[in-house]
């Protein structure tokens, strides 16, 4: 017997990421991404946030929208490994699951009747959210576990800035009331292009971040320097 199940999103992300390159491959990584978790009925009454006003981290549980799949992959390519070598799906938090369902710890700013103001995200711009969960230390934190393919997190790369586009991320991110810089350094720094690319310095880069497109290229390996933070043109 296989029986199958139906869910419903209780609410969907407005996030700062517009596309999936340049997010985080993993939650917390850039403190600088925020979004808004905005609930649907029943769920956006005051009932349902009521005390976690005394919470400062929850899990969300949501939907790989973009990366559904009909057929069930049983080996995938993570990132982390160069995108080049093979893993169980199970032993790896590809995008790729078997029911699209992702999960991710963030921090929670602030809590409105049908808003949950969060930030540390690494969810794409309309993520459907199937539930929150709030995040017990005592409980979650496991001191001695281990993860020998993940020990540690990404080794940072050097950002620096064109006059140009730190000026133009200075204006943008005041119009925006958003740590803009924060987001961009934070995000460029852990490298989104695909691991086994080695980009000459003439390649342009970019990704969007709130309503905005960033390009950036790679100087020299090792180094990152953005060009650009306009609005796109139409």
């Amino acid at each position: 017997m296989n029986p199958t199940y139906s869910v419903a999103p209780i609410g969907f992300l407005r996030s700062c990421f517009k596309e999936k390159f340049a997010i985080p491959r993993q939650p917390q990584l850039a403190p600088a991404a925020r979004g808004v978790l905005e609930l649907v009925a029943p769920f956006d009454q005051g009932d349902a946030v009521q005390g976690l006003e005394q919470v400062s981290h929850v899990w969300l549980l949501f939907l790989f929208h973009e990366a559904l799949e009909d057929k069930p992959r049983l080996k995938v390519r993570p990132p982390r490994l160069g995108g080049n070598q093979s893993m169980g799906v199970f032993a790896t938090r590809a995008t790729h699951r078997p029911n699209g369902i992702g999960q991710s710890v963030v921090k929670l700013d602030k809590v409105e009747a049908g808003r949950l103001w969060l930030s540390g995200i690494d969810l794409l711009d309309g993520t459907p959210v199937l539930d929150v969960k709030p995040y017990v230390p005592y409980a979650d934190i496991v001191s001695h576990a281990s993860n020998s393919m993940a020990a540690a997190a990404p080794e940072l790369i050097p950002v620096t800035w064109d006059d140009t586009a730190l000026r133009q991320a200075r204006e943008h991110g005041q119009r925006l009331g958003e740590p803009l810089i924060e987001l961009i350094e934070q995000c460029l720094a852990q490298d989104p292009r695909p691991a086994y690319q080695q980009p000459a310095p003439e390649r342009r880069y970019g990704a969007q971040f709130w309503d905005l497109d960033v390009r950036w290229h790679y100087p020299q390996p090792g180094q990152i320097r953005v060009l650009e933070v306009v609005l796109p043109s139409n």
